[in-house]
Order: structure tokens, then C-alpha cells, then sequence
């Protein structure tokens, strides 16, 4: 059986691949998470913002596989915390990890890789398939977020102030992203049989 993999993934991108492509792809990945940060919108219901971050992570995930998904998003952090302005709305610094919105940032390392392994071992590459794996990429960096920002707001707070209220919007991200792996000329079939993107 193929795996979603199959469909998502190029063989000429596989992580064996030359150091230099892969380099080039994690960095990538990189600066497509941090464009995408900066679609930031400031809520007075909450202390973390509704970003395009979570949409840019799932397709990282999905496009480069778990390693180099995982990558790209430490390599992020990394030049978040080395001051460059990559954060949502431009921020930067140590303070983003430490502060309540910490957990969400952590819990995007895990999601690009949760979302690159089901791409890899699991999916089946339908559209049905791609919402299932982003649900659960998205689910994965609510665990990471909710839990930290209880520690700043209380259980009950950060469910109302970290979960809630972003549902909606993440189910369109999920939309827009599953759009646009179904949709890619690397995902037609060529002879009945998938060809890897």
C-alpha cells in the first residue's frame, strides 16, 4: 500500500539527499514559517496571537518529511532566539520561548515531525487522509501550548484563552493546506501509480 508519503514527498528531496539540498530545504522551510508568522493578529481575549505560523508548520511537515520538517522549524527557533525578527509580528528573543506562548513554538518541532511521519508511514495521500494528519499536527501543538499557558492563566483559563477561540480559524488552515497538497501537479498519477513530490 503507499503511503501519503508517496504521494507528498519528492524522491530526488529524500533525506539522504546531498547536504547542501537538504541545507538549502530546512532553510527554506525556515523562512516560509517565519513569512508566515508575520500574518499576525493581536486578540484582547488572549495573549497568543492568531498567526499563519500553524498553516506554514503542517505544510513543512507534510512537503519535507519528519526529520527535515523538525529541522526547519529548530532551525526557526534558532533564529528567533538569535534576535532575528521571525516571531509573530517580528519578534524575537528568549523571552517568546519563556513567556506564554512558549509551549506553541515548542509544540510546532513537534508537529512538523508528527505530521512528516503519517505523511511517511501512514497516510494514503487523499484528501480525507492529508485532514486527518494536519488535524492531528494541530492537535499536537495544542497539547504543547495549552499545557504551558496554563502555567501563566490556570487550566480552565487556558483552554477559553489558548484553545477555543482558534479552532475555527486552524479548521481553515487545514483546509487551505490539504488544498494545496491535493491540488499539486506532483500529486497527479501518472499510469495509476503515484509519483513522490
Amino acid at each position: 500500500m503507499r503511503t501519503q508519503a508517496d504521494s507528498l514527498q519528492l524522491d530526488t528531496l529524500s533525506f539522504r539527499g546531498g547536504l547542501l539540498a537538504n541545507a538549502l530545504l530546512v532553510l527554506g522551510g525556515s523562512l516560509l514559517i517565519a513569512l508566515c508568522a508575520q500574518v499576525a493578529i493581536h486578540t484582547p481575549f488572549s495573549p497568543v496571537p492568531i498567526t499563519g505560523q500553524t498553516f506554514a508548520v503542517l505544510l513543512v511537515g507534510a512537503l519535507l518529511g519528519s526529520k527535515r520538517g523538525g529541522l526547519c522549524v529548530l532551525a526557526y527557533l534558532a533564529e528567533g532566539m538569535a534576535g532575528l525578527p521571525v516571531f509573530a509580528g517580528g519578534g524575537s528573543g528568549p523571552s517568546w520561548l519563556l513567556g506564554p506562548t512558549g509551549g506553541y513554538l515548542l509544540g510546532f518541532v513537534a508537529a512538523a515531525w508528527v505530521v512528516g511521519w503519517l505523511c511517511e508511514h501512514v497516510g494514503d495521500g487523499s484528501i480525507s487522509g492529508i485532514a486527518v494528519t494536519m488535524l492531528a499536527g494541530s492537535a499536537t501543538i495544542y497539547v504543547f501550548g495549552v499545557s504551558w499557558l496554563t502555567l501563566f492563566v490556570g487550566a480552565e483559563k487556558a483552554l477559553e484563552m489558548g484553545l477555543l477561540p482558534f479552532l475555527p480559524g486552524d479548521l481553515i488552515k487545514i483546509a487551505l493546506a490539504g488544498l494545496i497538497l491535493s491540488q499539486s501537479p506532483r500529486l497527479t498519477k501518472a499510469n495509476g501509480s503515484s509519483i513522490r513530490m
